[in-house]
């Protein structure tokens, strides 16, 4: 129970839930920062594409640049006639989860707030902070992985139809003729079950994922942030502790963030390319 205690006010700024700010009802902190995120990113893309050149040169270049390069690795894994449907979604999630995690490590967040939360012999914290990393939220991931997993179904639908998806799902594999395919059909149809259930826990594997690796780094910086004063240091020693204990863990959350954004994408467009694969490119 001590030990609880002691840890609680470093559990990602107060904890799992994301608070409502005081005042304005259901409002959370999480959705705040998501919309910041996100208005930012429409306006750095609205501004970079404002008077379109010929020879992109500052914001233009590096905008076409990002979405040339996620285009290319798009096209790469679900192939050339479904990327152009796949990949406003998926280029849509890379950027926004990137830019949440990133965002989340800026100076502020988590640490600028409402109330005071204290616990014996712990650095005092914030109870409410006005700024918490969007995607340390599980609404936002959840949110996330519900909307592809809805693209997803109108791109198998609408790749192979409902009985060409539902074939696909429970039909036997590879090709199989004659005895041999009705003989099996009971063993595909098991499996075809098993996807399907594989199918309905994709968004909670998704948005847990990636949820587990933000609040964890955000909680790993918290506890560093705090690590001297909770073992007695006092003063310019404590403020010193305060901003060179994390810093070495905020370069790996850097990359964690970005791997993150990744792994997300990548799980989505292989799921893609899984659901809207016709049998002859399997075979060919």
């Amino acid at each position: 129970m001590v030990f609880t205690d002691l840890l609680t006010p470093y559990l990602a700024a107060g904890g799992i839930a994301a608070p409502e700010l005081p005042g304005l009802g259901w409002f959370s902190n999480s959705i705040l920062v998501a919309g910041i995120v996100t208005v930012g990113v429409i306006l750095f893309v609205r501004m970079a594409t404002k008077r379109m050149e010929l020879i992109p040169r500052g914001k233009q270049n590096f905008v076409e640049l990002v979405i040339e390069f996620l285009y290319g690795q798009v096209e790469g894994i679900v192939g050339k006639h479904v990327a152009p449907k796949a990949f406003p979604l998926l280029g849509t999630i890379f950027i926004l989860v990137l830019s949440a995690n990133w965002f989340g490590l800026l100076p502020g967040v988590g640490t600028i707030g409402f109330g005071v939360a204290k616990a014996p012999l712990v650095l005092e914290s914030v109870e409410v902070p006005l700024l918490r990393p969007a995607t340390a939220d599980m609404n936002m991931t959840l949110a996330i992985a519900v909307v592809f997993m809805g693209v997803w179904t109108w791109l198998s639908i609408s790749e192979l139809g409902v009985w060409g998806t539902l074939v696909h799902i429970f039909g036997p594999k590879g090709g199989l003729q004659g005895a041999m395919k009705y003989a099996l059909a009971p063993i595909f149809l098991f499996v075809g079950i098993i996807e399907v259930v594989s199918i309905a826990f994709r968004p909670m594997s998704l948005s847990l994922r990636l949820l587990g690796n933000i609040f964890a780094g955000e909680t790993l910086l918290h506890t560093m942030g705090g690590l001297g004063e909770s073992i007695g240091l006092t003063g310019f020693w404590a403020f010193l502790s305060s901003v060179a204990l994390p810093l070495p863990f905020y370069f790996l959350e850097i990359l964690v963030g970005a791997l993150q954004a990744t792994v997300f994408s990548l799980l989505c467009a292989v799921y893609i390319k899984l659901a809207t694969t016709h049998e002859e490119e399997e075979h060919h």
